[in-house]
């Protein structure tokens, strides 16, 4: 089944950009409200009699009309969507009565540093309240992605301006990855930070254009003013905003393969199957790769919070092993990614996951001691039994094949994997290349 000569101009118009979608009947009334990254080619899917079923066949049948809003980012669309379906309440969409089931974002306006939380309890007057959200998932990976532009930070810290301890306190990880300014260590007013969230409260309004426009007014005034370092936050913060388009995709972290689940989920039943003090919030995946023993290499992914984090991946071209070693490739690997954190006073993650069993564990706990970092904690990961190694478990964990814990570790596992086989063939086309 075609597109319908009479929508034809209604889809002619979309455009091959992020948006939502709108699809209405003969008497103009809103049928079903949708997100995509590319509009035109999600709404001819549902022209497609392969891909729908009975009740998307019925609502193909009633659209006489298709509406559409651009957008800049995905991100910004499913804000999009989700207030639309809100105000329109479509019946083909999921939640067309009550939406009180549905988590919204809540920002706590009445602490002087004011949080981002994700619920369900909307009972506090002194808080602001944005959606309601279909997707849980969804709602934090794109919280995720605008932290990286607003940094607001997640803790739960009561923090004063006016405490004297602030400039004593050690900023967390979040501070460190560049994903919130540290106001628990004075490196942040209040009048900033609310200003920040500020302006992440109108973009969840939907107002990302306008925030837009008042970073570039507010760059130009500080600059003109002198305030140099001023001028380049808020340089940096509008290229953050403005490169949504390119890395804030909702598939972050979703991709193909690890059957979508919750990061947050995921960490928190780690914390529990591995028996870690703490939640594993910054996970780091090591594997190594080679052909026929020749260009050996490594890879280290860095996950926050369930979630790659790839301006933090690192690739290492192995430089002490000859042959096929796979334990000696690794202890390189270990000595030089956190023998240098050590040496520069970076902070380690809470677990290092490598690719492989209990000999691979050993070589990673071995190289770690050689180097004298003390040991995080560690865990192995291999194909096929899929049991996960620790140092505390040396005969293993097998858990169900789709529990949270686990699929977070193959995602980690496959990622690392992909990294370095993808470096490894880099490396492999240069010498041919050379060679030719």
């Amino acid at each position: 089944m075609s597109v319908p000569e009479f929508l034809l101009p209604h889809f002619d118009a979309l455009p091959h950009e992020p948006g939502v979608y709108v699809f209405k009947d003969e008497a103009d009334r809103e049928l079903y409200v949708g997100k995509a990254k590319d509009l035109k080619k999600r709404v001819r899917q549902y022209f497609d009699p392969k891909r729908i079923d009975r009740k998307t066949q019925d609502l193909v049948a009633r659209i006489r009309k298709i509406e559409f809003i651009a957008c800049d980012s995905e991100v910004e669309a499913y804000l999009v969507e989700n207030r639309l379906i809100k105000d329109f309440q479509p019946p083909f969409n999921f939640f067309n009565k009550s939406d009180m089931n549905f988590p919204v974002v809540e920002i706590t306006w009445g602490e002087e540093f004011p949080r981002v939380l994700v619920t369900r309890d909307r009972s506090n007057p002194k808080s602001t309240y944005y959606g309601p959200f279909v997707s849980v998932t969804w709602l934090r990976t794109a919280l995720q992605i605008m932290q990286r532009v607003f940094k607001y930070r997640t803790c739960s810290l009561d923090i004063r301006e006016d405490d004297p301890k602030n400039r004593f306190y050690r900023p967390c990880l979040e501070h460190y990855i560049g994903r919130c300014k540290a106001p628990c260590a004075a490196r942040q007013s209040a009048a900033d930070y609310r200003a920040d969230m500020r302006r992440l409260s109108r973009f969840l309004a939907g107002e990302a254009k306008d925030v837009r426009k008042d970073l570039e007014r507010e760059m130009w005034q500080k600059s003109s003013e002198r305030r140099f370092e001023e001028a380049a936050a808020l340089r940096d913060s509008l290229k953050a905003l403005e490169s949504l388009a390119e890395r804030g995709s909702l598939d972050d972290g979703l991709e193909p393969g690890v059957l979508h689940l919750d990061p947050q989920e995921g960490v928190e039943d780690l914390k529990q199957a591995l028996g870690l003090s703490v939640s594993p919030r910054h996970v780091e995946g090591i594997d190594i790769a080679h052909l026929h023993g020749t260009e050996t290499v490594g890879s280290l992914v860095s996950f926050v919070d369930g979630l790659p984090s790839r301006e933090r991946y690192r690739r290492y071209r192995i430089k002490s092993v000859v042959g096929v070693d796979d334990f000696a490739s690794i202890g390189e690997v270990v000595k030089r990614r956190y023998g240098r954190l050590m040496r520069e006073g970076g902070q380690l993650p809470d677990l290092i996951l490598i690719d492989g069993g209990i000999g691979q564990l050993h070589a990673a706990r071995d190289a770690l001691r050689a180097a004298g970092v003390d040991t995080p904690a560690l865990a192995s990961l291999a194909k096929q039994e899929e049991i996960i190694h620790t140092l505390e478990h040396p005969e293993g964990i097998r858990l169900p094949r789709r529990n949270a814990a686990l699929r977070m570790l193959q995602y980690v596992r496959d990622e690392a994997h992909r990294f370095a086989q993808h470096y490894h063939h880099i490396l492999r086309r240069k010498r041919v290349l050379h060679e030719e």
